[in-house]
């Protein structure tokens, strides 16, 4: 089971700058929709969220056989190890779960000195790896990568499957999802966590070649979303122009607060999405989370060895709350 710190901070009421969730809520359109919806959850949803499942494959001009949908696309994710996630390649820093359910698991660091940055195309597959990860958006910096070399990649490993985990592409990066049909051994997995505001509505969906998407709806429960969430989810993804007007201020609000941070003598890196990476070195991340924590603002240090101590992730909060926070920060860190 991967630290609770990485699974919602559970009861804490403070500000939270801890995880990768949305500081906006779900749009008002999925509020009505949910709420509209609960006085019918004595039914059934349609077998295997099949509105939902049309309406993304209209969306991504995809087939709907190919579309999977879950309670959560960590759900998802941990079907796709189980059946293929005997020999993982990993680009890290990444996200802990994957380390943690890989079965055996080899790496490519991304260099801090290289912003975290990384060629695809020099990306180097041990032999007998039986699944390559690469999330794009990467979390924890938040940087994008070229997608480019993706297809060469795929072709010189044909008995390899290669995951993208696309979480994060509602804020940035250039999707693959239209590459499934073209190539059997491309996974593709998304959530309406993170751009869409809707992590506590549990939707997740990959796209995924014919003969693995079958397998997995064919092993699914049938009804896998709560009625209410597949009420938000559709009326979220009606309205992703409202989507992307909110991702350009989650976007401002994070530069603003890098540049806070910098400000301080921070060290931070670049980043696409409403979260980075900082490095407080010489000071120890965990000793600032403490001391963050007894002002009730939830963070993590990454907890890395290799990168050293200071590096810490952190996500936008309110521009109010951020404010609080890089307040704190300079008490903490200068004494003032």
């Amino acid at each position: 089971m991967t630290a609770i710190g990485e699974k919602g901070g559970g009861g804490f009421h403070g500000i939270k700058l801890l995880l990768c969730e949305n500081p906006l809520p779900p749009l008002e359109q999925a509020i009505a929709a949910a709420r509209d919806a609960v006085p019918h959850s004595n039914y059934y949803t349609e077998p295997y969220s099949a509105p939902l499942r049309r309406h993304i494959s209209k969306q991504l001009g995809v087939p709907e056989r190919l579309v999977h949908i879950n309670a959560g696309s960590e759900l998802i994710l941990r079907q796709l190890f189980d059946r293929f996630g005997q020999q993982v390649h990993l680009l890290t820093p990444t996200y802990p779960l994957f380390p943690e359910i890989a079965q055996r698991y080899t790496e490519t660091r991304l260099r801090p000195e290289r912003d975290f940055q990384l060629d695809l195309g020099e990306l180097e597959i041990p032999d007998g790896t039986t699944l390559v990860v690469i999330v794009n958006p990467n979390n924890p910096n938040g940087g994008v990568f070229d997608m480019t070399p993706l297809p060469e990649l795929l072709r010189r490993h044909p008995e390899t499957r290669f995951l993208v985990d696309e979480a994060f592409i509602g804020l940035a990066g250039e999707s693959v999802v239209h590459r499934v049909s073209e190539h059997p051994n491309l996974l593709v997995t998304r959530t309406l966590s993170k751009a869409h505001s809707l992590a506590g509505f549990r939707v997740g969906y990959g796209v995924f070649p014919e003969a693995i998407a079958d397998d997995l709806n064919t092993h699914n429960d049938a009804y896998p979303l709560a009625r209410p969430s597949q009420a938000a989810a559709l009326a979220t993804l009606q309205n992703e122009d409202a989507i992307k007007a909110r991702v350009r201020d989650l976007r401002s609000w994070t530069e603003e607060l890098a540049t806070q941070l910098r400000a301080m003598g921070v060290s931070t890196y670049p980043t696409a999405t409403y979260f980075f990476l900082a490095d407080f070195a010489p000071h120890d991340a965990a000793g600032i989370a403490e001391q963050l924590r007894a002002r009730d603002i939830l963070v993590k240090p990454l907890n890395d060895p290799r990168l050293g101590s200071g590096y810490m992730r952190i996500t936008t909060a309110l521009p109010a709350d951020n404010a609080r926070f890089v307040k704190a920060l300079e008490e903490i860190l200068h004494g003032t």
